[in-house]
């Protein structure tokens, strides 16, 4: 009999699957920012780099970036409550990987929501749950406390702001869970500068409190890799132990380190990404032929009915791509535009209009 070289789990499941999404000259599809970090802190970053020694394991750079975090995350937080790694995707892996105790093992999400929670809890072996939204993107808070405080679950994920649908989760209700478990609570915070809402002001009072962040969205810097966790110092230590080492580079240490240096250049930059949004959201609802969800990311997301899959095209055929989101249910017929460029903006709202038209 042929010996099992891997997981039995891993032999089942197929392949991680690369984003599937057009490559066009506008990419409004991934929630990117059209602020390029390296041509905006440039100058300061070579600075940076002059007294930093790439053939070294150990720089001054790690102790001075947990300092310029710690003061950028604020609300009491110390270097102890804090830990980083390769994005934000692999600081979710790590927590998946901390959380699972044995096969039956499981996390529970609501749905729809971020589509790699799958993809990372399956990586770690750890089973996944989701309880769907209601149809107005409300949950039960009582459905969702019966299963993450059913034996088997380990971990709760909560996505605020939600991603693909936008919208912000009930504060109440977030916090009625986290007074009614003991188990980890995950707060997944990728879009939390556009909403500014946060709970990291909440983790001095829950111990089982965990939130990620990422600096792919309002820092524009998704191609860099570089997300973080805020948590009790005890949660630290745990989730820590999942990583290898020097889990991240010195050279991403230091441009991130530059990031925040000059953190007033992103923040401006989010402010203006934020109205543009409002004023693409207001634009949208004028056109009566789709319907657009409201939200508080750098995205919008948005039906066309019947005609969703025809403006999909159409869009592609003029160089802008999207994303479909559509593979839930409350989510049928849906897309997804990211805010761009006051340029973009316009191309994608004319060539919506000229579709219908």
């Amino acid at each position: 009999m042929k010996m099992k070289l891997f997981r039995t789990d891993l032999l089942q499941a197929g392949p991680p699957s690369d984003i599937s999404v057009p490559h066009k000259e506008n990419m409004m599809c991934l929630n990117e920012s059209v602020l390029d970090p390296y041509q905006a802190i440039d100058e300061a970053f070579h600075q940076t780099m002059q007294d930093v020694r790439l053939n070294r394991y150990f720089s001054h750079v790690t102790s001075e970036l947990k300092r310029l975090l710690v003061e950028y995350v604020g609300h009491g937080a110390t270097k102890d409550n804090l830990l980083w790694g390769n994005g934000a995707d692999d600081m979710l892996f790590a927590c998946f990987l901390a959380a699972r105790e044995n096969d039956a093992a499981f996390a529970v999400s609501l749905a729809p929501s971020y589509f790699d929670y799958s993809t990372y809890s399956r990586a770690a072996g750890l089973g996944m749950k989701f309880i769907d939204y209601l149809s107005d993107f409300d949950f039960d808070e009582k459905e969702y406390l019966k299963v993450l405080n059913s034996p088997d679950c380990r971990l709760g994920v909560l996505c605020n702001p939600n991603n693909p649908t936008g919208h912000l989760l009930s504060a109440e209700k977030v916090l009625h869970i986290l007074e009614n478990t003991d188990k980890p609570v995950l707060i997944d915070e990728t879009y939390f500068e556009f909403s500014g809402k946060t709970f990291v002001d909440r983790v001095s009072d829950f111990s089982h409190l965990i939130i990620v962040r990422s600096f792919s969205k309002s820092f524009s810097a998704a191609g860099l890799r570089f997300g973080y966790i805020v948590s009790q110092s005890q949660n630290i230590e745990e989730i820590r132990k999942t990583q290898t080492i020097f889990n991240t580079s010195i050279m991403v240490q230091a441009f991130v380190m530059t990031m925040l240096l000059n953190k007033e250049v992103f923040l401006r930059h989010t402010a203006a990404v934020v109205a543009l949004k409002h004023k693409l959201y207001e634009e949208m609802t004028q056109i009566e032929a789709i319907k657009t969800l409201p939200s508080a990311t750098n995205f919008l997301t948005f039906s066309a009915g019947e005609r969703s899959s025809a403006l999909f095209e159409h869009l592609k055929q003029h160089e802008i791509a999207i994303r479909d989101v559509g593979a839930h249910p409350l989510l049928t017929k849906h897309l997804r535009v990211s805010v761009g460029s006051p340029e973009q903006n316009r191309l994608f709202v004319d060539t919506v209009r000229r579709f219908f038209a």
